[in-house]
């Protein structure tokens, strides 16, 4: 086993099986209905998206205390790598740094905390890379320099289905949110510079996927990515649709398919896609 510990935070979305193989450590966001908050993952998916979609006003999420992370660093390795969601989505990045002054005032450790500069699945292959690199043997040094080129590197391209949760949230003008809804129109995201972009539109679900999956390849072929992971929001059927449409054109030396959690699952809305390479 890897004596260095490689701790992130839940919205990375990996599943289960990939953070009890690599022994990865988790601290949960938390997620609130007006009053109720939960922690990350507490709600099954399902009744997380029937009850957001059924709520007037967008769940609220926040970051994890700076608490958790420290209880997160009382491990029995002595280095450890934190890899958190993009610091320009959340605030857990500045939490996991406070968190380590707090730490390192009465312990001696040595704690690296990267800003992944990204999102959910995008998050979860540095995540998993950081892990793979940590079990070749590689110093914490060395993990942290591959993991700072990889991050500017990663690919990570979505499709929305609907504009609800932007328009419950204020991000779009609520006539103009509905109309595109009600045209059939499907966002097309991406996260870059540490930020979600849309950055096309098509016309029902074939053709938003069709132009996903296009950007994706595409990039695939330009940078040699052999790593793919797809999440979906509660619509694991569009997933494997993917999965097999980028076979079609691509090899990948691993492929995985994961939910999207309550905490990126709030911004995306449910059928959301999301891809990403490495």
């Amino acid at each position: 086993m890897s004596k260095i510990k490689i701790i992130t935070d839940s919205s990375c979305d990996l599943n289960k099986d990939i953070i009890e193989k690599y022994n990865i450590g988790v601290v949960s966001l938390n997620v609130s209905f007006g009053e109720e908050t939960y922690i990350d993952g507490q709600m099954d998916n399902n009744v997380f998206y029937e009850r957001m979609a059924n709520s007037k006003e967008l769940p609220k999420t926040s970051c994890p205390s700076p608490e958790k992370f420290f209880k997160a660093y009382e491990c029995e390795e002595d280095e450890i790598l934190v890899i958190t969601i993009s610091s320009k989505l959340s605030a857990t990045y500045s939490t996991a740094v406070l968190a380590k002054n707090m730490y390192l005032e009465e312990n001696n450790k040595a704690i690296e905390v990267i800003d992944s500069e990204t999102g959910s699945v995008g998050h979860g292959l540095l995540v998993v890379k950081a892990a793979q690199l940590a079990n070749e043997g590689k110093t914490l040094n060395e993990i942290v320099e591959e993991i700072e080129k990889l991050k500017n590197d990663i690919v990570f391209y979505g499709s929305l289905e609907t504009l609800e949760n932007a328009i419950k949230g204020g991000r779009i003008n609520p006539l103009a949110g509905k109309l595109i809804n009600a045209l059939n129109f499907k966002v097309i995201i991406q996260v870059v510079d540490g930020i979600v972009k849309p950055v096309d539109k098509a016309r029902g679900d074939n053709n938003s996927i069709k132009k996903v999956v296009d950007s994706v390849s595409k990039r695939v072929c330009e940078k040699n990515k052999r790593v793919l992971a797809i999440g979906h929001s509660n619509c694991l059927d569009k997933a494997l649709k993917i999965k097999n449409m980028m076979i079609k054109e691509n090899s990948f030396e691993d492929i995985t398919i994961s939910e999207v959690g309550s905490v990126m699952g709030t911004y995306t809305s449910k059928g959301a896609i999301l891809i990403s390479i490495l």
